[in-house]
């Protein structure tokens, strides 16, 4: 059930911005960490922005992988905690000292504090504009997802044509992404899935190759695929399962980018082994660290929502949860039973 509020004016840090007269808001909370059933509904205090900070409305909420971690406690969070990072919505109250947004802006980050919710703040500095042409849905699927596959193809490892790539979650959110963005660039790319219909999606996204690892090893299809040679890239975010494999898919001095960890942490690794399987590079990339400045994050920003608005590059938002249901959100993403980007909405 959605929380309705009196909107109504008062005097502000900021002459003219609105904020709610009604002191809660539905969000989710954790009080301890375990299994999706910790995610409870609760009613919270409506947030107040500090200096530097931007209070939204939020009107879609991305899913992520990194939420289940800190839900588990693979990630260390301090309790009880509302979590989430990613949102769009619209600027409902500036802090002090902001600049450059408006009440009623459309708006949206990968930094939002606690974006499982029907507000939260943001520090503006991690906030960009959303293109009138998008939904706050397409912004929220693009952010977090487009980013990362904006910077693997274009800084992690620059991809250039004539390269060949493997994804690794082929249809998944950043997988999709990252097909298109690279297949644009005139790579030449091979995923994996799970299923028959995933291996339809991914081909959609411009996959030139795709195999079922369900049914054969990924491995031998690629060293077959490549006659023997191996990829320029593997872009790994299942981890633990597939980590060795990639590393045999990989040409002399190539790199392997293993950007997260579905299937659990990759086990202790000897570096003599990089040697040995042809002087291999391998890098774990994280989205931070390439969104560090404003000035990167604006070029990342500006570019991904920018193609998603021409229609350039297509996001895939089937699963949209209501926020009560996060748990069973986060279930399905654990089992694959989702595809592109996961949302919530409040």
């Amino acid at each position: 059930m959605v929380l309705m509020c009196y909107i109504a004016l008062r005097p502000l840090r900021q002459p003219g911005l609105r904020v709610h007269s009604c002191p809660d808001m539905k969000a989710i909370q954790i009080h301890e960490t375990g299994g999706p059933e910790v995610l409870q509904l609760a009613d919270l205090p409506i947030p107040q922005p500090g200096p530097g900070q931007v209070l939204i409305r939020v009107e879609a909420i991305g899913v992520n992988f990194i939420e289940i971690y800190f839900r588990k406690g693979v990630y260390k969070a301090a309790l009880p905690l509302t979590p989430g990072s990613e949102a769009a919505g619209t600027v409902e109250e500036l802090g002090p000292g902001v600049t450059g947004f408006a009440a009623g802006d459309a708006v949206a980050s990968t930094s939002v504090l606690g974006s499982y919710a029907e507000y939260a703040l943001v520090p503006a500095a991690q906030l960009v504009k959303v293109p009138a042409a998008l939904s706050p849905e397409q912004a929220a699927a693009a952010m977090l997802q487009g980013m990362t596959a904006h910077y693997l193809a274009t800084s992690t490892f620059p991809l250039k044509s004539g390269d060949t790539a493997l994804i690794h979650a082929g249809a998944g959110g950043v997988g999709l992404l990252l097909t298109q963005i690279a297949s644009r660039r005139g790579v030449r790319v091979i995923t994996t899935v799970s299923t028959p219909a995933k291996e339809e999606l991914s081909r959609e996204a411009g996959a030139s190759e795709v195999i079922l690892y369900t049914q054969k090893d990924f491995v031998t299809e690629v060293k077959r695929l490549t006659g023997g040679k191996g990829v320029d890239v593997v872009y790994d975010s299942v981890g633990k399962t597939t980590f060795e494999g990639s590393l045999n898919c990989i040409r002399p001095r190539g790199l392997l980018a293993l950007f997260g960890a579905s299937s659990g942490p990759v086990p202790p690794f000897d570096l003599i082994q990089l040697s040995g399987k042809g002087s291999l590079f391998v890098t774990r990339p994280t989205l931070w660290h390439y969104i560090a400045t404003r000035a990167e994050l604006e070029w990342r920003a500006g570019e991904v929502l920018g193609w998603a608005a021409t229609g350039e590059l297509k996001l895939r938002t089937e699963f949209i949860y209501p926020l009560a249901e996060a748990a069973q959100a986060q279930m399905d993403i654990e089992a694959r039973k989702t595809t592109g980007k996961v949302l919530l909405e409040p």
